[in-house]
């Protein structure tokens, strides 16, 4: 089973629905944005997944009642936490006390976001950042995809 994961979309409706792509290519079983998707109108993109889909609110996400309605409640406060094929998953957008929780043994995976640099550390608990799919901070747009069976994750470009 596989997991795909963005964060920072920031409104680019063209990088989002590259994602979208790839992680349907990819045959994902869930994708997990770690928040600023922004706006509403980024639904569209995600309406195209074949997996099922979940979010946090991140630092930019303004329109909080609108991209809870277009994503049909499935973006919530961060932290998140979730369950999804026996692992324990923190969402975070903002990476605040991440070595703390890391450190605390509670999670199987903490996933965020923010920092628009990708991100990835083995250890007791996984940490991953897919850096920024929308592209607009760093020049680089990309996303991760997390390989349950093989605890890996890779970066793609989008």
């Amino acid at each position: 089973m596989k997991v795909g994961i963005l964060a920072d979309s920031h409104d680019n409706v063209p990088a989002l629905a590259k994602a979208v792509g790839l992680f349907n290519d990819l045959e994902v079983g869930l994708v997990i944005h770690a928040g600023d998707i922004v706006a509403p109108f980024m639904a569209k993109p995600l309406k195209s997944l074949q997996s099922d889909f979940i979010a946090v609110y991140g630092n930019n996400d303004g329109e909080k009642i609108g991209l809870s309605h277009v994503l049909d409640g499935r973006i919530h406060r961060a932290p998140f936490f979730t369950i999804f094929q026996k692992k324990r998953i923190l969402i975070l957008h903002e990476p605040d006390h991440l070595e703390a929780l890391a450190a605390s043994g509670h999670f199987d995976t903490i996933i965020y976001g923010h920092t628009h640099e990708a991100d990835v550390r083995h250890g007791k608990t996984l940490i991953i950042n897919p850096g920024e799919c929308g592209g607009w901070v760093s020049g680089n747009r990309t996303v991760a995809c997390w390989d349950l069976l093989v605890n890996e994750v890779q970066i793609f470009p989008v």
